[in-house]
């Protein structure tokens, strides 16, 4: 027997014991053998349809990675444990899968791999078999579904895209109303000073410590022309004051 083989022995019927690796001998007629291998082999489980927790029909793909720890109950406990462990695997597939979502089973596909091999193992455990690994291959959505999504995807689309254009349409009518505000504002001197006031109101009610206070480029204008004049008349006694002196 090679290294990674044993042979169950059986002595008339009854188990005797596991041997190997190495040379086995055995009595002719009386005993009989049944080779077991260790290493780790693959069951394919073919394409499974089942209905996930929100009512979507998917077809799933899937791959148990198994090895046999103890061949006296892989040969004893169990008739044939290779079919034994497909047919586990696949039911355990449909139930497990079905408890999830769609977008749980797309987001979180290690999380449930993982499940599935820990699930899978308590099962072929009285076997004498052990599961290293279960790898969900393929999950296909059927036709329907899939025009179903793409419709889907197209109506969120176009939602967004209404959604940007009435808020355009919404900022191009407020800055057509600012501009109309400011136009009046601009031939009503008076507007812009109650617009001072409100603003003013508006900031008091805050209890900020600090009130800053814009000053209309009204009233700086009516300041500068006021300077202006001043200025002119100012002048105008020094040069008649001037004059005098000469005469």
């Amino acid at each position: 027997m090679r290294e990674y083989e044993r042979v169950v022995v059986f002595r008339l019927g009854r188990l005797r014991s596991a041997r190997g690796p190495g040379l086995v001998l055995v009595i002719p007629l009386i005993e009989r053998t049944r080779g077991v291998n260790l290493q780790v082999d693959t069951a394919d489980i073919p394409p499974q349809d089942l209905i996930t927790k929100d009512n979507v029909t998917i077809r799933v793909e899937a791959a148990v990675f198994y090895r046999v720890v103890d061949p006296v109950k892989a040969v004893v406990a169990v008739r044939d444990y290779k079919h034994a462990i497909l047919r586990i695997a696949q039911t355990t597939l449909r139930a497990t899968l079905g408890q999830h979502e769609l977008d749980d089973l797309l987001a979180h596909q290690a999380a449930i791999n993982e499940l599935l091999q820990q699930t899978i193992d308590a099962s072929t455990e009285p076997w004498g078999v052990t599961v290293v690994k279960v790898e969900t291959k393929d999950v296909d959505l059927p036709d329907t579904m899939e025009r179903a999504m793409a419709r889907q995807a197209e109506a969120e689309a176009e939602r967004e895209r209404r959604a940007k254009v009435i808020a355009a349409e919404g900022e191009f009518q407020a800055a057509e109303r600012l501009s109309q505000a400011a136009g009046v504002i601009a031939r009503e001197p008076g507007a812009l000073t109650l617009r001072t006031l409100q603003t003013l109101a508006e900031v008091a009610t805050e209890h900020n410590s600090t009130l800053v206070l814009p000053i209309p480029m009204d009233v700086l204008d009516a300041a500068h022309r006021l300077s202006e004049t001043a200025a002119h008349a100012a002048n105008g006694r020094s040069a008649e004051e001037e004059r005098r002196v000469a005469k």
